[in-house]
């Protein structure tokens, strides 16, 4: 066997709660452990990370990781710590979804070797759907007690919060039952001892132990991992513009590049632990170079490369790295022209636009009619040639005077022009 699965997950920060005599399970020989996935989009999001994480680690560990992606489940919805149910998916949408999750897991886990802990993706919608609610009452349901069922925190929580418009449906009641029998399921055909999740799954987890004690008449086992807090009390793995996504055309690599980038420096040492698989001496050194140097950012930087040429690619977090930089960089006008339209507008998110036609450039375009008459980007054209006489615009961040006329040799892309005003505005035109 490999590195100790368990103690890599305390030094790691990634481990809440484990059943005891988990450990000396995995000592005795290879395990199969499973992590369920919500398949109600066709990309993961950074939430999924930690379990991502964990399914890694444990492959690395000489284990055999199983990715389930709940078709079934997804239809319910999960009641942990969420106030509404999800929607009903048709099972061409999950297959479509399920084949994207698949190929954003490969990023992190082995599915195509011959090894003996290759990975396995289950879709739980399989053995599900042919399951009658008869059969489940009579084959699961009868071995676990309504009591036992409204003691977990899940239901309890959901419950309390009951009103006229709230509360929770039998449909999400029965969650943790659906989610039992899967282990239980696993634990048949796969040989899977083993269920992990964040540590608001344990009561559905442990549902799932107690059905393979039962029904199985074995042992099953639980591990969960904390949820991620962020340090200022925010919500983890949201930005914005809602879910940081792992597929680029939801969140693009410049933005998720730039999620981890902007990591406090508490969050970062946390971070960095939990999701790159560097060893514990090198992030050791790389703490203590952080410390020495805070405002070099070293945490945050060897964070957010690792993870997003992990998610991404190696090519992908050059470019990221590199528009980062960019407004910073000495041969500025040189470097903007190698960023494609979509990094471009992602690094200049949320600057004044001003659309110009093209036409406008035959003759050349005077600055006073690009800064004010023709973009307002300034309040009068009078304001516009005080700033030209104190030498504060510039021009894709070289300096310019009165007599500057813009032209199409000024264009970024074909169609761009960026325009400050001393160093705090920034505007963009834009030729249609």
């Amino acid at each position: 066997m490999g590195k100790n699965f368990v103690e890599e997950l305390k030094w790691r920060g990634m481990l809440h709660q484990d059943m005891p005599g988990v450990e000396e399970h995995l000592a005795e020989a290879m395990r199969s452990a499973y992590v369920g996935f919500d398949p109600t989009a066709d990309s993961l999001h950074i939430g999924n990370l930690v379990p991502i994480m964990l399914l890694a680690h444990y492959q690395r560990c000489g284990h055999k990781p199983v990715a389930l992606v709940g078709g079934a489940t997804g239809m319910i919805g999960d009641p942990s710590g969420k106030s509404s149910e999800r929607n009903l998916l048709d099972e061409k949408t999950l297959r479509h979804n399920q084949e994207a999750i698949k190929q954003q897991l490969s990023h992190f886990l082995d599915f195509e070797s011959d090894a003996t802990n290759a990975a396995v993706l289950v879709n739980n919608y399989d053995w599900m759907k042919e399951f009658s609610f008869l059969e489940f009452i009579r084959d699961v349901g009868k071995h676990i007690t309504v009591n036992y069922m409204m003691a977990k925190d899940s239901v309890r929580n959901r419950i309390s919060g009951e009103s006229t418009n709230d509360g929770m449906s039998f449909t999400e009641f029965t969650y943790q039952l659906v989610q039992g029998y899967d282990f239980l399921h696993l634990y048949r055909g796969h040989n899977c001892t083993i269920q992990m999740g964040g540590s608001d799954q344990w009561g559905n987890i442990t549902t799932g132990t107690e059905l393979i004690r039962r029904i199985g008449n074995g042992k099953g086992f639980a591990i969960t991992c904390p949820l991620i807090t962020k340090s200022d009390g925010s919500k983890f793995g949201k930005s914005e513009g809602g879910n940081v996504w792992l597929d680029a055309n939801r969140t693009s690599p410049y933005k998720f590049y730039q999620y981890w980038l902007n990591s406090s420096d508490d969050d970062a040492e946390k971070y960095i632990k939990i999701f790159t698989f560097l060893a514990e001496s090198y992030i050791d050194t790389l703490i203590s170079e952080h410390a020495e140097a805070r405002h070099l950012r070293v945490l945050q930087k060897r964070l957010a490369k690792e993870i997003t040429i992990m998610v991404h690619s190696k090519e992908e977090f050059e470019n990221a790295e590199k528009a980062s930089n960019i407004l910073f960089s000495k041969s500025f006008k040189e470097d903007i022209k190698t960023l494609d339209e979509k990094t471009f507008l992602d690094v200049f998110e949320g600057v004044p636009q001003a659309e110009i036609a093209i036409s406008d450039f035959d003759e050349g375009l005077d600055m006073i009619g690009a800064l004010s008459a023709k973009t307002n980007f300034l309040s009068s054209n009078g304001e516009a040639r005080r700033a030209l006489k104190e030498n504060s615009i510039s021009v894709n961040k070289e300096k310019v005077k009165e007599d500057y006329k813009l032209s199409s040799d000024d264009l970024i892309n074909g169609r761009y022009i960026i325009l400050n005003k001393g160093k705090k505005n920034t505007y963009i035109i834009k030729v249609i």
